[in-house]
């Protein structure tokens, strides 16, 4: 149980290490779109911070099967919304990104919900926490598909009104609703597929294609990668990514939790811990500043 404490805490900083990395290396390429995906491939793949940054989002995604081996999910999205607190700091420190006071005071908030989910965590005994190790599989389908084709909509559409002459500077909200859904889908693809990690490399990976964990990976990896890059290169990464976080936990803590049976405490100590602490790390983030108040430069006119 602790390890896997120590996995999500090692996770958050993979992650948020990477998204800073991507972000930095993104601030000196042409301006990249979703419209050609291509291009936007060619320009990040020649760019060794970039590949830096990615590398270190590949290891935090080995971080998480671990985690939900171990964790609830529940449990498991209230610690890695404490990554948020490093991703503020490294992107004020490396990006130049000015927090605000009200962001500051969110992150005293987000490490006291932290150390409320840690408390209300069990290893053994009769009240031990359970992890859920599989989910029938139309459920899943039936969760994750409209969820996929509600933030592919939702970029899409967002895409179209940037395009507009006349449009209100972006926030990255819409961007990350979009990014967030996919996230949210390939956080139970990872969670699956750490529940078929349990004998034989053979027997795993033949149990693993059958099922439709691999499949939804490679979709929200896929589009996952295009759609960020391109609002990572026009938002704030300490804008953009807490948006995305809260969907995504919000989708894998309710979504999943229901999916794969999983239950909550019945010690009321316990079980009031967990939900307010996720309640106090999801409502702080929804609280956060969504509008990029810092000056921008006048668009230089048509012809």
């Amino acid at each position: 149980m602790w390890w896997g404490v120590g996995a999500a805490l090692l996770a958050n900083v993979l992650y948020s290490a990477g998204f800073v990395l991507e972000k930095r290396a993104l601030g000196a390429l042409p301006e990249v779109t979703v419209r050609r995906p291509a291009r936007l491939l060619r320009l990040v793949l020649g760019s060794p911070l970039w590949i830096g940054g990615s590398l270190a989002l590949a290891a935090g995604f080995a971080a998480q099967l671990a985690v939900y081996r171990t964790l609830p999910i529940a449990a498991a999205q209230g610690l890695f919304v404490s990554g948020l607190v490093l991703l503020v700091l490294l992107s004020a420190r490396l990006l130049g990104e000015e927090t605000s006071g009200r962001e500051r005071y969110a992150l005293g908030a987000i490490l006291l919900a932290l150390l409320m989910v840690v408390l209300s965590l069990r290893e053994s005994g009769a009240d031990a926490d359970t992890v859920g190790r599989d989910a029938p599989y139309p459920l899943i389908l039936l969760v994750c598909v409209p969820a996929l084709a509600a933030g592919v909509w939702l970029y899409s559409s967002a895409e179209r009104n940037a395009r507009h002459r006349h449009r209100l500077p972006t926030t990255g909200v819409e961007y990350g609703v979009a990014v967030g859904l996919l996230y949210g889908v390939s956080s139970l693809a990872v969670k699956g597929v750490s529940s078929h990690l349990t004998s034989g490399v053979g027997a795993s990976a033949v149990a693993l294609l059958r099922s439709p964990y691999p499949y939804l990976l490679l979709f929200t990896g896929a589009f996952g990668l295009v759609m960020s890059q391109a609002a990572l290169q026009r938002c704030r990464a300490s804008l953009i990514v807490p948006v995305c976080t809260t969907v995504t936990c919000l989708f894998t803590a309710v979504l999943g939790t229901l999916s794969f049976g999983e239950e909550l405490p019945d010690e009321p100590l316990r079980l009031a811990l967990r939900v307010l602490g996720t309640v106090l790390a999801v409502t702080v983030l929804l609280a956060m500043p969504k509008h990029d108040t810092a000056p921008r430069s006048p668009a230089t006119p048509r012809s």
